[in-house]
């Protein structure tokens, strides 16, 4: 049974101390796809292969810009896509496991390549196959519409959907935590 944390559920603008006191030791993001940088959909095209997976411009930016502080960002998936494997490319993300069933044996390989703890680590899942490292990482999140099951294990649910810019709020409040979101915004006007 996993752990159970005190589920946050809060207004991204609002700091609340836990999720912002685990956020500001962050230097790697981990994050699953479907469900969490997708909305979930699988669209499949009359050859049973996935013929597209849809990603949001928000969740992007939100990684350029956790990567550009210095905080690795990677992916741990259970499927296998070429979408993904261009999207990750296009945004730099050179951590990218796919086709993955034991996440947490995935999430160690990670941290022994990169030399990253696991108190130095963030994770974002939406289901199940999630809950073998939410409950392990420093700070755990999901987004809105994730399994109940994840919301009862993760530090931080996103007031925003998979796909639909939960993936940001989760990169804002890291910025936020670390002091860098004020000045990277100056920065961007």
């Amino acid at each position: 049974m996993p752990k159970t944390f005190n589920t946050l559920v809060t207004n991204p603008l609002t700091q609340h101390p836990q999720a912002m006191e685990r956020a500001a030791e962050i230097k790697l993001l981990v994050l699953d796809v479907d469900g969490v940088l997708t909305d979930g959909s699988l669209l499949v095209g009359h050859d049973g292969k996935e013929a597209l997976k849809t990603f949001d411009s928000l969740d992007g930016h939100g990684i350029k810009l956790l990567q550009s502080i210095g905080v690795t960002v990677a992916i741990i998936t259970g499927r296998t896509s070429g979408m993904v494997e261009g999207r990750a490319k296009e945004l730099g993300v050179q951590h990218v496991q796919m086709g993955i069933s034991k996440k947490m044996d995935a999430l160690q390989v990670l941290l022994n390549k990169t030399g990253f703890k696991l108190s130095e680590c963030a994770a974002m899942g939406d289901d199940w196959p999630d809950l073998a490292i939410l409950p392990k990482v420093h700070f755990a999140a999901c987004p809105a519409q994730a399994h109940e099951e994840v919301k009862n294990c993760v530090h931080y649910v996103t007031q925003r959907t998979g796909g639909s810019g939960a993936v940001r709020e989760v990169c804002d409040l890291i910025l936020k935590a670390q002091g860098h979101y004020q000045r990277l915004l100056e920065e961007s006007l």
